[in-house]
């Protein structure tokens, strides 16, 4: 077996013949360059996305519930008509749900409808933002508090008060340098007149998530949101649990009512969903599982392109040094010891182009983080993994021009010009 000593021969005439031969080299690994930094820069990019989107989803409370009517998902052809069909989550399901479900604290019924047209203070205004429906319990289930001002109070709901509490974003555009509280704004919906509202608060800025910011709405105490939309009857129900700990059984006891009131036999499915914060990551997952698929076929083409041009370069290399094989046999050198030398050439070719392809892949991951919103950070795995395929493509492309050198006649090797 080859020892320690002929490797760092063999991974020494390798090193020489690159420097000998350097732009020749760097054509080769080009290939393995190639694939190997699109791998860790898609790795370290998407590492980074999971991180942040991770810290993002947490930061809305991971103890939180959804029910809604259609599956939460990526749907590109919209809800099937199964879907579509289904009854609506309504206002008396959310009350069912917190009186009938002992383990969860509270229940956020939210009207979210066809939203409006505009939002105006004087002459500033919002035309692009959510106006919402809530009860007062939105601050806890959503772990979203307010910042200025106050919150709704059940007076405020049950006397359909004209009041609004603002995200943060809506608050920079209507109120910029003035306190907003106590202000009337002028909302303009889809199907009602301009009407007056005055803020009583201001809720807390939240992250973005993916760039899309959490903070351009309107909130409205729900009967008064109920008064302007009274033809809409479905909402999203948000419950939370006592404690994390009774996740689990909140959830069994919100379907099992749900299941009751909609009368439905055993046998049959739900025709509502129900979700968590564990299944919005499940679906930002799967979307990175895809990116990853492509990121495999595009690197496995620059890495298929490398290992033909070391395969190319190492059968060249065979026949410049055939007098140097005919000589190293002439002394002593076995067929496994050549065979040896020009695979450890081939690996340390290949190697080389993966070392290069980790740095440059590292640095484009930073950039990207530096230009813009998206993180970035790989795991020292994937630069093992990334290392060791550069490797592997000399190892498999190199084993055919290594075997043609140990096959080598010395007598003829020594005669060859």
């Amino acid at each position: 077996m080859i020892n320690i000593f002929e490797i760092r021969e063999a991974i020494s005439m390798a090193f020489a013949a690159i420097k000998a031969h350097k732009m020749r080299a760097f054509l080769t690994v080009l290939g393995v360059l190639i694939g190997v930094t699109t791998v860790i820069a898609m790795v370290s990019i998407i590492t980074g996305l999971n991180k942040s989107m991770a810290q993002q989803i947490e930061s809305l409370g991971s103890d939180v519930i959804y029910v809604t009517k259609s599956e939460i998902g990526i749907q590109f052809e919209g809800p099937s008509e199964e879907e579509r069909n289904r009854p609506p989550i309504t206002f008396e399901d959310a009350m069912a749900v917190e009186e009938l479900c002992p383990s969860v604290e509270a229940v956020s019924p939210q009207n979210w409808g066809p939203g409006a047209k505009t939002v105006k203070y004087r002459d500033n205004k919002v035309s692009r933002f959510q106006l919402i429906g809530v009860m007062p319990s939105y601050e806890v289930v959503n772990n979203n508090y307010i910042e200025e001002g106050r919150f709704f109070t059940d007076s405020d709901v049950n006397y359909r008060a004209m009041v609004a509490v603002l995200g943060y974003d809506v608050v920079e555009v209507l109120f910029p340098n003035l306190d907003p509280i106590g202000k009337e704004i002028s909302i303009a919906g889809r199907n009602f007149a301009p009407k007056r509202f005055r803020v009583i608060g201001v809720m807390e800025e939240r992250p973005s998530i993916l760039g899309e910011s959490q903070n351009n709405f309107v909130l409205l105490p729900h009967d008064t949101y109920k008064k302007l939309y009274p033809e809409e009857k479905e909402l999203l129900l948000v419950a939370k649990p006592k404690n994390p700990e009774l996740l689990d059984q909140a959830i069994d006891e919100i379907t099992q009512v749900m299941r009751i009131r909609r009368g439905l036999a055993a046998d049959k499915p739900n025709n509502f969903a129900v979700a968590t914060q564990d299944d919005i990551m499940d679906i930002y997952r799967n979307i990175t599982k895809a990116i990853y698929m492509v990121m495999v076929v595009i690197s496995s083409i620059g890495l298929l392109v490398g290992g033909v041009g070391v395969m190319n370069i190492m059968l060249v290399s065979v026949t410049e040094r055939t007098r140097e094989i005919g000589i190293r046999k002439a002394i002593g050198a076995r067929k496994r010891d050549v065979l040896w030398q020009f695979l450890i050439e081939a690996m340390t070719l290949s190697g080389s182009g993966g070392i290069l392809g980790i740095i440059v892949g590292l640095l484009l991951g930073q950039l990207v983080a530096a230009v813009t919103p998206l993180a970035a950070g790989v795991s020292l795995f994937w630069i093992i993994l990334g290392f060791s395929f550069s490797v592997s493509v000399g190892l498999i492309f190199g084993i055919y021009p290594a075997y043609r050198a140990a096959r080598l006649d010395p007598i003829v090797s020594l005669r060859y010009e």
